[in-house]
């Protein structure tokens, strides 16, 4: 790599958390708005984690240290192979390696919320890694590329081509960022659960290694998002804008619904979704 990647990448792994932070700031005033509230200043998300780096560490056993900071290390390794303009196969293999670490570190200890978290945390994978596959083969058929550097250099928006993929990804995001009616492994509402599932034995510092590497997941997934208009950055921003305001309405207009509903819903709707837009492109082809 040359200097200009390197600094790149470096800036992008600093960049990210604050980006992230910063839109769950967004999402927790502009929720609060919805239901009627005046809610926290946007940089609560910023107070809370500093306040729980100040606590004194609490754990049940030392595995759950190392799944931590694996999970961490994965999430800002994704963003950092996205900054190089890799390919995304790879970035979706490393993040399969942190959220495995996530589970994993819920299954070391013995509390059945926690427990019951981590076999959530493994259904909601089960649930948005196949579509996620789906998707990066729909962008390969248009660019010819799982390459991050040739998508962005394709010259159409591929949005225009992969419409319905687009919907099928954010099913995805909407499972990444823990919002109704996909939150069932680890709500971030007070209202739906008094404990929060996969990340219930986690406290101080160690929760608040989680809370920056989701900052780090959420940039992620935008960041595949932007990918869809990457021809123009008026374009890019107004799809991104949209789209996460679609979320944060989405997930205050939604109950929480079962596993079993999420599964038979997200596959049954995203794959069909996925195998019309690829009929249509396949016909457009001849």
């Amino acid at each position: 790599m040359d200097f200009k990647t390197i600094s790149f990448v470096i800036l992008a792994i600093i960049l990210a958390p604050l980006a992230g932070g910063l839109l769950a700031g967004i999402d927790r005033r502009l929720t609060a708005w919805f239901q009627g509230r005046f809610g926290p200043p946007i940089l609560q998300p910023f107070y809370d984690v500093i306040k729980l780096l100040g606590k004194e560490p609490q754990v049940v056993n030392y595995w759950q240290i190392f799944c931590v900071h694996m999970y961490l290390v994965a999430s800002i390794l994704c963003v950092a192979l996205f900054a190089m303009q890799a390919d995304l196969l790879m970035i979706f293999f490393v993040m399969t390696i942190g959220a495995v670490f996530m589970v994993v570190g819920a299954l070391a200890v013995p509390s059945p919320y926690s427990q019951l978290g981590a076999q959530r945390e493994l259904i909601q994978m089960l649930t948005y890694e196949p579509l996620l596959i789906i998707v990066f083969v729909g962008i390969y058929f248009v660019t010819g590329s799982f390459k991050i550097d040739a998508i962005l250099n394709y010259e159409r928006p591929i949005f225009l081509m992969l419409p319905l993929l687009y919907l099928v990804l954010t099913f995805a995001l909407t499972i990444k960022l823990r919002k109704s009616p996909f939150d069932i492994s680890a709500s971030h509402h007070a209202h739906q659960e008094l404990v929060r599932g996969v990340l219930t034995e986690y406290s101080g510092p160690y929760l608040a290694i989680l809370e920056i590497a989701h900052w780090y997941d959420i940039v992620l997934i935008l960041a595949i998002c932007s990918l869809f208009w990457s021809t123009s950055w008026i374009g890019l921003v107004i799809l991104l804008a949209v789209t996460y305001m679609a979320e944060i309405i989405i997930d205050n207009v939604t109950p929480r619904m079962t596993w079993k509903w999420m599964l038979t819903y997200v596959w049954a709707v995203g794959i069909s979704l996925s195998f019309f837009n690829m009929a249509l492109l396949y016909a457009k082809s001849f």
